[in-house]
């Protein structure tokens, strides 16, 4: 840069010895000049050949620009990304240098990018002017070819069929909020419902695996591959496959009662064979009610000698708690107690009681309500259960702690979920048939029993994103919902903005 001279307004070091060519100035002619430097910024524009509009090619439904000639890119408003972007879209700017280019802010709903850039370039010879202008981009919205697949039949080349064989979906929406949580659905082409599970289709088999790893990360399930071969070049010697991964996810869910295959049991530690399922992750856990006993089994050991569950959830019964002794022993949160209930039916009717040990003595309190499974009034179809010593056999397995729910609980709740999968539900709801209506209340009713879930449990709520929801109406009568309705409720510090998401829907 030595042989250049810089444009800048200095100090004359000398006597003028010409007069500026174009407003007459006098100014030192031993720089070789016959323009002042105001005249020639006036005059001379290095911009030329340099385009002030551009465009820039945006999917709406992926929120992806294009980067020529192909790729697609996520970049945020504002972001270095896209200011890349924006400068590779502009024609001759290698004509120049690029000192210095910033975003300049407009609306986010005006389709509208403007960046302000400076350059320097060549004026004259020997002669470095430097300038700056605006480049407005018009954000032009167009449908990505991924996206496209996504709304034509049959243009997957990978599948994840995920399944659980129970009488209820809650697992699978529990999954569902995980899946949100996590954005492990960003490479999917498309998400259906079926009779028992999801249906994954995604355009590349890589991403179908990492989707199976994420759900092997959160549940205990076994995996089987299978390729269907979809055309074949003899000359090149290449093929097409459509690949379909199945996903069984262990047919054990939480607050199920079950009883343990014997050799199994030994191999736990020696632990009684009539537990309760207290927490399903990658794996599955197991609590003795009796004597607080804990065993972990990974979906392997299951899947090598499956076994059934005894009793579900909607085999629950209500029991009244009528006293509480703490036997002293504690293991986490749970606290051995001897408790002493009656069924809630036979209040008033009969004086039977029933006297129990249980792991729920931290949480009941006489007076409080309990639900649990009635065994002394039950018959089983199942040998496992046949197996055991009736004479050791507990009369009532208490699982968790009753809550009264008054029947406008449901309307004045000030959060909500997102959610994901929406075909199976549309075609349900225009169903007119009498099964379709079933099963659209049995979703509702799984879904309103997953929620109630995340209000009880504080460490259920840790693994999904609760919103605020858009309305939180007020009960008429503040005194008459505090009678009957005793359940827990959501802290508003627990809830998120809905920022996050304000584009999903556009």
């Amino acid at each position: 840069m030595s042989n250049y001279t810089p444009l800048e307004p200095t100090e004359q070091q000398g006597v003028a010895t010409v007069l500026c060519c174009n407003c007459g100035v006098p100014m030192d002619g031993t720089t070789g000049l016959v323009m002042c430097y105001d005249c020639i910024k006036l005059t001379v524009d290095i911009t030329e050949g340099i385009p002030r509009e551009a465009n820039v090619s945006f999917c709406r439904n992926c929120e992806r620009f294009l980067q020529p000639p192909g790729q697609w890119i996520r970049a945020e408003l504002e972001s270095r990304e896209l200011l890349a972007l924006c400068l590779r879209r502009l024609k001759g700017l290698n004509k120049v240098r690029l000192i210095d280019a910033s975003f300049i802010w407009t609306e986010p709903h005006s389709r509208r990018i403007k960046v302000k850039l400076t350059v320097q370039g060549e004026a004259m010879t020997n002669t470095i002017v430097q300038q700056s202008f605006e480049v407005e981009y018009v954000v032009m919205a167009m449908q990505c070819p991924d996206c496209a697949k996504s709304f034509t039949a049959n243009t997957w080349r990978a599948a994840v069929q995920v399944r659980q064989k129970v009488p209820h979906k809650r697992t699978f929406l529990h999954l569902e909020q995980l899946i949100l949580k996590h954005n492990a659905h960003v490479d999917t082409i498309s998400i259906k419902e079926a009779k028992d599970g999801l249906d994954f289709y995604y355009a590349q088999k890589n991403h179908a695996a990492k989707m199976i790893d994420f759900i092997s990360s959160v549940a205990p399930v076994k995996s089987k591959k299978s390729e269907e071969l979809v055309s074949a070049d003899i000359h090149s010697g290449t093929s097409t496959y459509k690949f379909t991964f199945s996903v069984e996810i262990v047919p054990i869910c939480r607050d199920d009662l079950i009883v343990l295959p014997k050799k199994l049991a030994h191999s736990l530690g020696t632990i009684s064979r009539l537990v309760v399922c207290s927490k399903v992750s990658n794996t599955v856990q197991f609590i003795d009610p009796n004597t607080l006993q804990i065993a972990d089994i990974n979906s392997n050991v299951y899947f090598r000698d499956p076994f059934p569950v005894l009793c579900n959830r909607t085999e629950l019964i209500e029991f009244i708690v009528l006293d509480v002794e703490p036997t002293g022993e504690t293991r986490g949160n749970y606290i051995l107690a001897d408790i002493t209930v009656a069924r809630a039916a036979d209040m008033g009717n009969n004086d039977q009681e029933y006297y129990v040990r249980s792991h729920l003595g931290g949480l009941l309190n006489p007076g409080d309500s309990a639900d649990g499974y009635f065994l002394a009034n039950s018959n089983f179809n199942s040998d496992l259960f046949d197996e055991l010593d009736s004479k050791n056999v507990l009369d009532v397995v208490l699982i968790k702690k009753h809550f009264s729910r008054s029947a406008r609980r449901a309307k004045k709740r000030a959060w909500r979920l997102r959610r994901m999968a929406k075909e199976h539900q549309d075609i349900v709801a225009n169903d007119e048939s009498r099964q379709a209506k079933q099963e659209q209340e049995k979703a509702e009713r799984d879904y309103e029993i997953f929620l109630q879930e995340l209000e009880e449990d504080p460490e259920l709520r840790q693994t999904v994103n609760l919103y605020k929801a858009d309305e939180a109406p007020a009960p008429e009568n503040e005194a008459d919902m505090d009678e009957d309705d005793d359940a827990p409720e959501i802290g508003v510090d627990e809830l998120l903005d809905e920022l996050d998401e304000m584009t999903l829907d556009e």
